[in-house]
């Protein structure tokens, strides 16, 4: 009976190592979250989404999310009704930034092979799409693969 008993206290330990490891394992896959942004009101749309038939950008909010993971930084946008049910998600790649030391701060997402410079004016919770071809040649020059 003792040695049963020992055996049990012995396995439970390992049982728990085994969740922990395995629920580890998974972060990198998924990622960790980094920085939600919202879609200023008068910025225009990414060209990754697209509104439903019948759809105003008043009728709806656009949130951009980064993830840190093992793989590359990735980014997901997601299109929501104003009542908060999600229309449509996307997800990219985060290609390259400007330095976030000091603002205005600028990210090329890449979504399904289309690329958009994001701009963050200042540190707040909302981001705009700039088409300024003086940022887009910045960003470009300091780093190719941005392209």
């Amino acid at each position: 009976m003792e040695a049963t008993t020992a055996r049990r206290i012995l396995l439970r330990p390992a049982r728990f190592v085994l969740i922990v490891a395995l629920s580890i394992s998974f972060v990198p896959m998924i990622g960790c979250l980094e920085s939600t942004f919202n879609l200023a009101n008068d910025s225009r749309l990414p060209k990754w989404v697209t509104l439903p038939r019948g759809v105003t950008r008043a009728d709806v909010s656009i949130t951009l999310n980064y993830y840190t993971s093992l793989g590359g930084d990735d980014a997901t946008v997601v299109l929501r009704e104003r009542g908060g049910k999600t229309i449509s998600e996307v997800t990219g790649k985060m290609k390259c930034h400007s330095s976030f030391a000091s603002y205005p701060a600028y990210e090329v997402v890449v979504v399904n092979g289309i690329a958009e410079v994001v701009e963050h004016k200042k540190m707040e919770p909302v981001f705009y799409i700039t088409d300024d071809p003086s940022i887009k040649k910045m960003l470009f020059a300091a780093n190719p693969a941005c392209e």
